[in-house]
Order: C-alpha cells, then sequence, then structure tokens
C-alpha cells in the first residue's frame, strides 16, 4: 500500500518550513481507497513570493487546523504504506521535522518519483513535475497546490508502477542496503557509483555542468554520501540542484586541499562559502619590557607591522608560541600564554626555569628567547614536501619557492631527484594566496618531517 503524498509550505528551509497545506491520496497500485487534504496554519507569516507561487495567503489558513491537530488523520492513512512524493525527501524530511518538534516520531519507508522516472522512463529533458507530466500527456491541474500536485502524482505513479522491468526496479529502491533513497532526485546513480574511495577532491554540477561545489576528502565516496545524508537547508538545496558529479584524485590531503582551494578560486561556486571569506591573519612579535625581559606574543597582522611569523587564527597562533615555550624552555607568562598571573602554571608547559619569579635570571632567558627567534629566521625559503602519490608507483611533492607555495606534482618512484630543478618536469604551476600559505604552513607544523632534503 502507498501513500502519494504533497505538500505546500512556507518555504523557509527545511528546519524553518511550516507546513500550509497537505494532501494524501492512499493507494493500492490500482485504485485510490482514500484521501486526506487539509490547509494548515503555519502559524506564522506566508510572504507574498509563496503567495504568488501557490496562491495560498495568510487569510486562507487563519482559521485552518493547527498540524498539531490533524496528526492522528496523516499518522492514520500513512500507517503501513510506503511514502511516495515527487522529490520524497523535501516532503518527507518537512513533515518528520515538523512531527519531531511536536513530539512525534515519523517513520516510513519512501519512494521517489523523480528517481523512478529517471530510471524507467530515460530521455525527457527534465523531470520536474510540471513538465515530466505535460510531456506524459498526464492531466496536472492547480499547480503548486498540494491535492492538483499530489494527484498528477497518483497518476505518474500509476505510469510507472506498470512500465518495464518496474517491479525490479521497485525492489532495489525499497532496498533498506540500498542507498536510492538516499540519493539527490535529480542524480543518476551511476554518477555516485563512479566515484573512487582513494584522496581526493569531488564537484557537484547542476543540470547545465556548472560547478556548484568543490569539496575534499580522505574517502571521496564517503564524504559525497555525507551530503546526501545532511539534513541541513544549505545541503538538501545543494543535492537537489546536483545532476552530475566529478573527482579528480590527488593521493593525499594535503594537495587535496591545495587543488579543493585553487578550484573555488577559479570556479567560484555557489554553495562555497567558506573559503569565499577572507582570512584574517595573526602576526607573532616580540617586544622588551621596561624591565628588560623580551616578551614573545601575537595580535591581528594589522597590529604587528613586521611579523616574525603568520597565523591565521588565534588558535595556530597559540599553539605556535606554545611550541617556541616548550622547545627552548621558554615562560609562559612572558610567551603571553597565562594573563594576570604572578607565576606560570602552564598546563602542558613543564615549569619555567624561573624568570617569572626570578628577575635576575633576565639574561640567560633573553638568550633563549633570541635562541627561538634566531629559529624563525633559519626557515627555508626554497622546499620540497615530499608526500603519498595518487598509486604506489608514484610520489607526490608540494615545491615552496622564496617561502610562497608554487605548486605540485607526482613523479615515479624511481625518478632520480637531487634538486629542485629535477621535479620541473612534473609539477604543476600554481597560484600562491593566503589559503595556500595558511594550509602548508599548518601542514609543516604538523608534519616537520615531510619536508625532503635535497
Amino acid at each position: 500500500m502507498y501513500t502519494i503524498i504533497d505538500i505546500e509550505t512556507t518555504g523557509n528551509g527545511v528546519k524553518g518550513n511550516k507546513i500550509t497545506e497537505i494532501s494524501i491520496f492512499k493507494y493500492d497500485g490500482h485504485h485510490v481507497v482514500d484521501e486526506y487534504t487539509s490547509l494548515v496554519n503555519p502559524q506564522c507569516e506566508i510572504s507574498s513570493f509563496i503567495t504568488g507561487l501557490t496562491g495560498i495567503d495568510n487569510n486562507m489558513v487563519r482559521n485552518a487546523p493547527l498540524l498539531e491537530e490533524i496528526i492522528p488523520e496523516i499518522e492514520a492513512i500513512t500507517k503501513d504504506t510506503i511514502f511516495v512524493a515527487h522529490s520524497v525527501n523535501f516532503d518527507y524530511n518537512v513533515i518528520k521535522n515538523e512531527f519531531k518538534l511536536l513530539g512525534h516520531d515519523f517513520a516510513r519507508k519512501k519512494l521517489c518519483t523523480v528517481r523512478l522516472s529517471r530510471k524507467l522512463l530515460p530521455g525527457y529533458h527534465s523531470y520536474s513535475l510540471g513538465k515530466l507530466t505535460a510531456a506524459l500527456d498526464i492531466p496536472l491541474t492547480d499547480r503548486h497546490r498540494a491535492r492538483g500536485d499530489a494527484h498528477a502524482t497518483v497518476l505518474l505513479f500509476h505510469k510507472l508502477l506498470r512500465t518495464k522491468d518496474a517491479e525490479n526496479v521497485f525492489k532495489l529502491f525499497l532496498n533498506s542496503k540500498s542507498q536510492e533513497a538516499t540519493l539527490p532526485p535529480g542524480l543518476p546513480r551511476e554518477e555516485y557509483e563512479k566515484l573512487p574511495i582513494t584522496p581526493g577532491i569531488y564537484y557537484f554540477k547542476d543540470v547545465k555542468g556548472k560547478i556548484i561545489y568543490v569539496g575534499k576528502a580522505l574517502n571521496i565516496k564517503k564524504r559525497v554520501l555525507g551530503h546526501f545524508y545532511n539534513k541541513k537547508t544549505k545541503e538538501i538545496t545543494l543535492c537537489s540542484e546536483t545532476a552530475s558529479l566529478d573527482f579528480e584524485e590527488t593521493g593525499n590531503e594535503l594537495i587535496a586541499l591545495l587543488k579543493e582551494s585553487a578550484e573555488i578560486k577559479h570556479h567560484y561556486p555557489k554553495y562555497n562559502s567558506a573559503q569565499k571569506r577572507s582570512i584574517q591573519q595573526y602576526g607573532i612579535f616580540s617586544y622588551e619590557d621596561r624591565n628588560g625581559v623580551i616578551h614573545l606574543a601575537f595580535n591581528k597582522i594589522k597590529m604587528t607591522p613586521n611579523p616574525l611569523a603568520i597565523c591565521y587564527s588565534p588558535t595556530e597562533a597559540r599553539q605556535y608560541i606554545e611550541a617556541l615555550c616548550s622547545m627552548f624552555e621558554l615562560c609562559p607568562k612572558y610567551c603571553h600564554l597565562q594573563e594576570n598571573v604572578t607565576v606560570c602554571s602552564h598546563y602542558k608547559i613543564k615549569p619555567c626555569i624561573g624568570i617569572c619569579s626570578n628577575l635576575d635570571l633576565a639574561l640567560p632567558y633573553n638568550q633563549r628567547v633570541q635562541e627561538a627567534l634566531d629559529s624563525l629566521k633559519q626557515i627555508q625559503s626554497d622546499l620540497v614536501i615530499k608526500t603519498k602519490g595518487r598509486n604506489t608507483d608514484e610520489n607526490a611533492f608540494v615545491i615552496i619557492r622564496e617561502n610562497s607555495y608554487a605548486g605540485y606534482g607526482f613523479a615515479p618512484k624511481e625518478t632520480a631527484i637531487e634538486h629542485i630543478e629535477d621535479l620541473e618536469l612534473f609539477i604543476i604551476p600554481q597560484k600562491n594566496t593566503l589559503e595556500t600559505q595558511r594550509i602548508v604552513e599548518s601542514y609543516l607544523r604538523k608534519n616537520p618531517n615531510a619536508i625532503y632534503s635535497l
């Protein structure tokens, strides 16, 4: 038994969406055996845009029942049935979320008539309900009203049930181990199946082939599936616009991060927001106080005109100073890891040699601070980061020239490398940006042994 459902909503995402109308047809595979249709008072304003689309305005729903008042009818008619809708994840998730907010569980097996149509009726230009029903000569009245759309979906579903190979396709889509119900309605399963389980970057593309999202992953296939399971409004909207996928293997996370950054800067996808924002830099600096003690500290880059080192978050700057403090036995108090204390007691770092309680030790202490400062100046300007390749026969490299990211590449393991010039044949040149600089510097701090000696 099936219940074919359509809802109209206030259009405020998934979690903020409120139902304004619901229509349910109970269908036994041959005939409609029951029906329930009702307007719903969403207890919030309906925008003029939604009113223009659906015809439902605030006056129409003012005296309509609240959703909590009709939950018994919805549960009764859908009990022990398969939930069917055009782009089922939208209708199902809105209902499920609304029920949850009211203290009710809603769990049904589900089928999507968009995905079923793509599989059983291939070759149509569009699988939107309006265009598909028009192409199939299925009558659709009261478009964008719950009963009109639900009734047209009943007729479409009736046709799908009688299409060649329908039985096998329906079994596949209802299989609990199948991911058909999870995949976006406009995405052919073959697009997901082609994805590898290796590190790299992946692309979401719309029906015109335009890249709308770029991501990176250690396991491309698993990460992409995570998008499909995510119930955040942004993720659901992204997936609903996705018609195809693409990918590029990188062999390791570092090049995946660098490649992701470059592709976002190049394509400027509409659903990538994090790397479109400007990066706040923080500078490490030193100064001498009136007692002659040299301090290490950090601040926003605009407050540190000649930074000793640059970090890209307060946490990263703090960790940077912590490392220096530990390596050169510096005082957490005078490295500003602790404020407003008389004597330091940092939870990570062993007690210092006593500078915070004995200023007579300032001279030997300052000598250790100077060693720390000198170590920052000794960082190589040209270096090669060696990491895992895309297969067992190659290595991957990232090239840094004059402290700037210059590119990456892949070279056969048997390649003799004595100078940086030996890698020129394999390097894919890239632009250095604040984001790639942050990625490389963060990687080197966590993996100092990855630097390849030439």
